[in-house]
């Protein structure tokens, strides 16, 4: 069979079938057309064939291919962290109007280190910290901080207590994507939600439970005038903004995504 003919046939989309047979054989876009022709080894057959099943079994792409671009950056991930979101660059670009010239940062339970990576590339007069409480996930985040050449910190641990303790009222900015699905939504039993990582999905209750308990601790490690952001579900900003408010914030806001729905909320601590 030809790359051509398996690219034919294929059962997948053809942009995913495509991309598959890029991964297996490493030919670019180009070489798949002048080279389409070529038979293919019974090696290469039987591997495109095993990724192809994986696929058409549900398995997000990004985990097949093991990266996902995320602000401009190939990314490492795979089933330890969540896959990088293109709204999750909203909050990025949130961190960085909020964060002054040579401020410091701290992203709690990092994942795949996109965030703090990210902030660390675009941001190199920041300090920036993260931690995670998933092992797996660090070894993620510290590889993609180590292959991209960026300067973060980081610690293991669930939200605030970590291994390498932070000291009181001294960052300008921390920031998060919590777990924030209700624990009976039935899109965690659809799509990519079924392969990824529970724990970072779900608070296994209103969804809410996390982001209480990032907004009643980071007062102990923010400076006076400094903000806590926070991403949270289309459904979830009038709660986001009543909790920051319960825990003493001020200038409480809600941003919306590119699809208009609330996907950010941020609050000022104010000592």
């Amino acid at each position: 069979m030809t790359l051509e003919q398996w690219l034919r046939q294929s059962a997948l989309p053809k942009n995913e079938a495509r991309m598959l047979l890029q991964y297996i054989t490493g030919y670019s876009r180009v070489q798949l057309v002048t080279q389409g022709d070529a038979e293919m080894p019974s090696e290469t057959a039987a591997k495109l064939e095993a990724v192809a099943q994986r696929r058409l079994d549900g398995e997000p792409m990004a985990y097949i291919l093991g990266e996902r671009e995320f602000y401009g950056r190939m990314f490492t991930v795979n089933p330890h962290v969540l896959i990088p979101r293109p709204e999750t660059e909203h909050l990025v670009e949130a961190v960085m109007a909020h964060l002054p010239q040579g401020g410091k940062v701290w992203d709690l339970g990092t994942g795949s280190g996109a965030i703090a990576v990210t902030i660390a590339l675009e941001r190199p007069d920041a300090e920036v910290r993260a931690s995670d409480i998933s092992s797996g996930a660090l070894q993620t985040a510290q590889s993609n901080a180590q292959y991209l050449e960026a300067a973060v910190e980081f610690s293991l641990g669930s939200w605030f207590d970590v291994d390498r303790p932070s000291e009181p009222y001294s960052y300008d900015v921390i920031v998060s994507n919590p777990p924030y699905i209700e624990a009976e939504d039935e899109h965690l039993q659809q799509g990519d939600l079924r392969f990824e990582p529970p724990a970072a999905l779900t608070d296994f209750s209103d969804g809410l439970s996390c982001i209480r308990e990032l907004a009643a601790g980071a007062p102990q490690y923010l400076k006076n005038g400094g903000w806590l952001l926070l991403e949270h579900g289309y459904n979830q900003g009038r709660a986001a903004r009543e909790i920051l408010k319960a825990n003493g914030f001020v200038k409480i806001n809600t941003l919306q995504d590119l699809a208009g729905l609330d996907r950010i909320t941020s609050g000022q601590w104010s000592a």
